[in-house]
């Protein structure tokens, strides 16, 4: 779990950098990774929690 969080902290730092660098496009579409992130590790963490 903790790879996700740090992927989607990871995506968050580089959202904000490509904003402030006027790259703003750029900056909101990796800002939409951090839900799909966050998202896709609740996902497996379920289906990890459901094998067991």
């Amino acid at each position: 779990m903790i790879l996700f969080l740090l992927a989607a902290f990871g995506s968050f730092l580089l959202s904000i950098g490509l904003w402030f660098t006027d790259n703003r496009d750029e900056g909101v579409f990796v800002g939409l990774w951090v839900p799909s992130i966050l998202s896709g590790g609740a996902f497996w963490m379920a289906a990890v929690r459901e094998r067991s």
